[in-house]
């Protein structure tokens, strides 16, 4: 079940509409007041509690009505007294048919005098339910639980109580994505020890914004499992995408586990320990009546929250400032400082053997890759521009200044440069297990990726992809995402290389046409391919492409499956169609992989290759789909089937000429070369 925050709040929001129709004709006083009225719903919100009675009723008078009361007594004292972890639970009754099973958790970040206050409130109010033999009373600070039924160290989910508050986020699919990934880190921390010890408790903060942080809380009853812990919270943590998308806040409640998120502190400092007891301030729960919010705490949260807008708009004007400080820069300065990453020539030869044959690691459209080592003993990737390239020192300079630009865990790191003697040389950082299609499709590494790998290596190029489009200074279409343009690390996680094609759009561009398409066939989009039609659903089609070929271990553009299939792309959908896609699972995986995680990764691999663009996904909402266990998944339409006139390819498998499937006489000529749409622009955003 799910609720709106702050339902119990009518006074304080009749005092809102008060102030916002009383400042609404001054832009400025109104800006403010916005932002201190959603600091103040927030602290409002953060109050809510529920008691929920559940199950038959006892008789008046009877054993069970002792037992509880009694239970109720020993609840308040025990948490009167000096404890441990804020965790405590008993039975009382000797015949188990009219025994009663109790307890209370106090959130990690509770004093023993707030934990106090918030058990003897919820026996108070979880008391006026109407003799149920089951009820529990969620708070903020604390939850309370009995039964006639023993549920000590028994995982329980259901059920969900989620609580939301109203407002939602500029962004949602990004938000959301950012809500997920950090409350399914914030969950291992609390099930396996990374947060606090054996209290099954945690808290996790990530940057949203220059100005915003989300910060995370997630919490199971401290005598469950860790993998039971775990289990739970994940569970509760995927009520969020249905309930909750886009909400700047909620909490999610179940019985043996909560978890909330919010845009505002609302936990305080975890110590490694809780405090013995000290005398008990005032309760920090409402008493119930007309008002359920005082004058006295309306003022004290418009206080805080004026304090915080202030230091909000001093931190506005200083990046103002800072911004007309770069405006008045000379417009080469840019560059000026990119040069700091020049390396000298007679080190980059000295690095690698004067470009040794020995050293050399690849080759590609544009040059060779060598491996260099500094006098530091720093390895690094040299990619030597080919002397027959015709991109220009002026398009040299861009796509350098571009790369500076790009700083991910999940793109290739760009050391540098040089630009001397008629070299045009880009370094890189060195990874030792060269790229993804050594491990498909290499038979030296073949069926060395096991399903987690692979899990992570579709999870990381996805978030790649997402700082691409989405988070970079410069909105970037790769235009040329395949295996062999994805490296990875020691650890086998992977990173986004070969920007010699990428595009760069404004702020607000989506799109773009080109007469001349650069790329390689098998993962370039119809309309891309055909048309010269550019925008994110060019590259989201390629990261389809390449989630088929990690899941089948087969190169789309080396698959022939007789008169069966065309491609790798028509034998996943034939396979689709006939309810079979586990057919398509490279064979080394079948007894080692979760059958429903392989088809979901499909689902979405269908969903991306799409013949209409506009039905593809965008990369935030495939963050969401491959981080959530109970999103339900549009049904595919039918893929772009491209095929090929297979005498009229290059060498490397370049494409000349293409035929679409729905208009045979389309065609487009095909060449691979860096000077016919160079990264010439820049659009900062």
């Amino acid at each position: 079940m799910s609720q709106v925050l702050c339902s119990k709040c009518e006074t304080a929001h009749l005092i809102i509409r008060k102030l916002v129709i009383r400042f609404m004709n001054n832009s400025t006083k109104a800006f403010l007041l916005l932002a201190l009225i959603i600091c103040l719903i927030a602290r409002i919100n953060g109050q809510a509690s529920q008691v929920d009675c559940t199950g038959p009723t006892y008789a008046p008078n009877s054993t069970y009505y002792t037992n509880l009361m009694l239970l109720f007594t020993t609840l308040s004292l025990s948490s009167n007294a000096t404890y441990i972890d804020g965790f405590y639970h008993t039975t009382v009754g000797q015949n188990t048919k009219d025994a009663v099973y109790g307890l209370y958790l106090c959130r990690g970040d509770t004093t023993a005098s707030a934990c106090q206050a918030c058990v003897s409130q919820a026996t108070k109010d979880i008391m006026r339910c109407p003799k149920t033999t089951q009820a529990v009373g969620w708070y903020d600070k604390c939850t309370l639980r009995y039964s006639n039924a023993n549920f000590f160290a028994i995982e329980q989910d259901d059920p969900t109580l989620v609580l939301y508050n109203n407002a939602n986020a500029t962004n949602k699919e990004s938000f959301m994505r950012l809500v997920i990934n950090t409350m399914n880190e914030v969950a291992k921390d609390a099930a396996y020890g990374g947060g606090n010890g054996s209290r099954k408790f945690a808290t996790r903060e990530e940057n949203y914004s220059s100005f915003q942080t989300l910060y995370t809380l997630a919490q199971c009853m401290p005598d469950l499992s860790e993998a039971e812990c775990y289990n739970c919270l994940r569970r509760t943590i995927d009520e969020y995408p249905s309930c909750c998308f886009g909400r700047v806040g909620a909490i999610a409640r179940a019985y043996s586990c909560n978890v909330r998120y919010e845009l505002y502190p609302f936990y305080g400092v975890v110590s490694s320990s809780l405090p013995s007891h000290r005398p008990p301030p005032e309760p920090e729960f409402i008493p119930k009546g007309k008002s359920n919010i005082s004058v006295v705490t309306i003022i004290a949260i418009a206080v805080q929250s004026a304090i915080l807008i202030l230091q909000v708009s001093l931190c506005f004007l200083c990046l103002k400032w800072r911004a007309r400080m770069n405006a008045s820069l000379p417009k080469n300065v840019e560059i000026s400082s990119v040069e700091s990453l020049h390396f000298d020539l007679d080190a980059i030869k000295s690095a690698t053997n004067d470009f040794s044959p020995d050293n050399k690691l690849g080759e590609g459209g544009y040059g060779e890759v060598y491996k260099g080592i500094l006098p530091n003993g720093q390895e690094l990737a040299v990619k030597r521009l080919s002397s027959s390239s015709k991109q220009g020192v002026p398009e040299f300079k861009n796509e350098v200044v571009t790369m500076a630009k790009l700083q991910h865990r999940n793109l290739v790191r760009f050391f540098g440069f040089c630009l001397q003697e008629e070299e045009k040389i880009l370094v890189y950082e060195y990874l030792p297990n060269k790229s993804l299609d050594n491990f498909l499709f290499g038979p030296e590494n073949k069926g060395k990726l096991n399903w987690s790998n692979r899990v992570n290596i579709i999870e990381g190029i996805a978030r790649g992809i997402t700082y691409l489009h989405e988070d970079s200074q410069l909105k970037i279409i790769h235009r040329d995402l395949k295996s062999s343009n994805v490296l990875l690390d020691e650890d086998l996680n992977p990173k986004i290389a070969d920007f010699g094609m990428a595009r760069i759009f404004g702020a607000d561009q989506t799109q773009a046409n080109t007469s001349k398409v650069v790329g390689t066939f098998g993962y370039m989009s119809p309309e891309y391919a055909i048309h010269g039609h550019i925008s994110v659903k060019t590259d989201i089609y390629s990261f389809g492409v390449l989630i088929l070929e990690i899941i089948s271990g087969k190169k789309n553009t080396s698959f022939y499956a007789s008169n069966y299939a065309e491609n790798l792309l028509t034998y996943a959908w034939k396979l689709w169609r006939e309810g079979t896609p586990l057919e398509l699972l490279d064979p080394s995986l079948r007894n080692s992989c979760s059958g429903n995680e392989v088809i979901k990764c499909i689902h979405i691999s269908l969903l991306c290759i799409q013949e209409n663009p506009a039905l593809r996904p965008t990369i935030q909402s495939i963050m969401v789909m491959l981080s959530s266990h109970t999103i339900t998944l549009s049904d595919p339409q039918e893929p772009a089937f491209l095929f090929i006139d297979r005498q009229r390819t290059d060498a490397n498998n370049r494409a000349i000429f293409f035929e679409n499937s729905s208009d045979q006489s389309t065609s487009r000529s095909m060449q691979r070369s860096v000077d016919e749409d160079p990264i010439s622009d820049l659009f900062p955003r």
